[in-house]
């Protein structure tokens, strides 16, 4: 500190002293030899030794803490060392400034941060002069103009002609947008109009096909579907015939036109046999097929991105190269040169392996190729090729020789696992699996086989069933959709929806009373809950979606509805729940007191214990 009588010249060995110790600050590769002052780091609080007073001899102890910047200080001023090259700030600088105060306004934003130019000229005033007539001084007026002020009008009757304007504006702007509605309206009529049109055609057309595909299945039957057609469509004849006979024949005549009746019965029973003959070799033919084209298919796995992956086994390979072999020696009309290579093949093949079945197949190839080459017709070898082909496909059928066919075959090459799944039909007393017997769910033992329950309805009922089958089919693939983990319709077979359409629906729409099956589709009537034949509705595709799409069943249906619904489902939960497998589904206390309501109007007799 300079005192008051002092002056700078005083201190200036003590200038002397700091610019030597700043000289000791420099590197020692550059002064070698002389001490260099090491880095100083300064701690975050310092104790600094005070004097009390200006003229006092005690001494206090002040602990300052020091606060580092969190930022690159600007330069605004100071002065540099040229030996040792260290800036001093000044004191503006050195200090952090001061945040200023929250005002409670957002003053940065984006009006601030904007500015909006506009020109606009300005004129200063510019003292004229005008020139008036006087003595001596003509000013020609020929160019004047007299103004005279117009009729004075009231702020009332401003505002009155403004109102009368914006009316008249308002009206032109009312009409031309009720014009927009009624055009925009107009439209939608139009195309309301065109695609109820054109959904009417699609759907008679729609109908004609679905008549054409069944007049061409009844035509050229093929499928057991289609013979299920044939002898329903053959007992509405039988029916309408015995009707008409009945009621306009009596004695003699009637009997004699009921014998008559029944020979043209059987002769079209004959005709849909020798069908059912024809369908049947196709369909073995298709089937050979397809079962080989099954064995030889590449394994196949799908990868974590979804691509699929496919490999081929030894197995595989050797089921498709006797794949083959089966379709080049099961052709016909090919040269006798090409038919030698393809019988000199099979021989080569079956010859790896010696057993009694592969030594009939090479005599019969040998058999053959003699005979072509006597120049034997080609009608007289159709049975000897037919039989090779059967012995060559029962050599494919073998595991040994092909063992890609042991995980297809129906019959399992180990009997332990056939006894486990085998069951005795009681009605042609054949063992035959599990999966050759219909089982209802109300079933509680395995009845008869599908042959003889197919067998008894060609012969008796000749009912179809291929509408019932497309219903539950369309049943299972709507409630796969869902993907809530559905159990119930998986467990019913057609005879149950059978059973659940004709006796508890009636055969006919809930709500248009339609009664084309075709047409008729089953879905949830809550759609919250999993379907079950107390939580369903039968409608026509149009009512379905409309039904699926309501939110609230109590606002959209009439209370007498609901409770004709309710009541349905009653009945079929009364039928349904008697089945073991459907016990297990039942929902809740309340769903159980609903379905007890029918069973308490019965009477108990007395004495029965409850």
């Amino acid at each position: 500190m300079i005192e008051d009588n002092e002056t700078p010249g005083r201190t200036r060995a003590n200038l002397d002293e700091t610019d030597q110790s700043e000289k000791l600050c420099l590197d020692q590769e550059h002064f070698p030899g002389k001490a260099v002052q090491q880095d100083y780091h300064m701690p975050d609080v310092i104790t600094i030794r005070v004097q009390a007073g200006k003229y006092s001899d005690s001494f206090q102890d002040v602990i300052v803490k020091i606060e580092r910047p969190t930022y690159q200080k600007p330069f605004l001023g100071g002065f540099k060392n040229r030996i040792t090259g260290v800036e001093f700030h000044n004191a503006g600088s050195q200090t952090i400034p001061k945040k200023p105060p929250d005002k409670g306004i957002l003053v940065f934003c984006r009006e601030t941060q904007t500015v909006f130019e506009k020109n606009k000229r300005q004129q200063t005033t510019n003292t004229t002069s005008t020139q008036m007539t006087k003595t001596g001084l003509y000013v020609s007026n020929k160019t004047d103009k007299l103004i005279s002020p117009g009729k004075y009008f009231t702020a009332e009757e401003y505002n009155k002609r403004r109102l009368e304007a914006v009316i008249v504006l308002q009206r032109y702007f009312r009409r031309w947008h009720a014009t927009n509605i009624v055009q925009k309206l107009r439209e939608e009529k139009r195309l309301r109009l065109e695609w109820e049109t054109q959904d009417e055609l699609e759907r008679k057309k729609e109908k004609e096909e679905k008549l054409r595909r069944e007049h061409e299945r009844r035509l050229n039957p093929k499928t057991k579907g289609d013979f299920e057609l044939l002898y329903h469509a053959l007992e509405l004849w039988r029916q309408e015939e015995t009707e008409q006979i009945n009621r306009t024949l009596t004695g003699a005549e009637r009997k004699a036109a009921l014998c008559g009746l029944l020979e043209q019965e059987a002769q079209l029973i004959a005709s849909i046999g020798r069908h059912k003959l024809n369908a049947d070799e196709e369909n073995r033919q298709k089937a050979i097929l397809h079962f080989l084209n099954k064995c030889a298919q590449p394994k196949r796995w799908k990868a974590y991105d979804g691509k699929i992956t496919e490999m081929d086994t030894q197995y595989t390979l050797r089921a498709r190269e006797l794949l083959e072999i089966y379709c080049s020696i099961s052709m016909s009309d090919i040269p006798q040169d090409e038919r030698i290579d393809v019988l000199l093949t099979v021989k080569c093949t079956v010859k790896e392996h010696e057993c009694k079945l592969t030594q009939e197949i090479m005599e019969l190839i040998d058999r053959e190729i003699d005979l072509m080459s006597r120049e034997v017709k080609e009608c007289n070898l159709e049975g000897l090729r037919k039989r090779i082909c059967t012995l060559f496909l029962q050599f494919i059928k073998i595991p040994k020789f092909n063992p890609e066919v042991a995980r297809i075959l129906k019959v399992p090459p180990d009997p332990l696992k056939l006894y486990k799944n085998v069951n005795c039909c009681q009605s042609c007393k054949n063992y035959l699996s599990s999966t050759a017997f219909p089982i209802p769910a109300n079933s509680r033992t395995t009845g008869r086989c599908r042959l003889c329950c197919k067998l008894d309805n060609e012969a008796r009922r000749r009912e179809t069933f291929l509408k019932y089958k497309l219903i539950l089919e369309k049943l299972r693939k709507s409630e796969a959709d869902y993907q809530d983990d559905a159990k119930i319709v998986f467990l019913l077979q057609h005879q149950d929806l059978q059973y659940l359409i004709e006796k508890i629906w009636g055969c006919q729409s809930a709500l248009s009373a339609c009664s084309d099956l075709y047409d008729l589709v089953m879905v949830r009537w809550d759609k919250q809950h999993e379907w079950s034949p107390w939580n369903t509705i039968l409608l026509t595709k149009d009512e379905a979606d409309a039904h699926l799409k309501l939110c609230d069943l109590q606002k959209a249906y009439e209370a007498a509805f609901i409770h004709r619904i309710k009541h349905k489902h009653i009945r079929a939960k009364n039928c349904f729940a008697q089945i073991p497998a459907m016990t297990s589904f039942l929902q809740g206390s309340e769903n159980q007191t609903n379905a007890n309501e029918f069973l308490i109007a019965t009477p108990i007799p007395t004495g029965t214990k409850t």
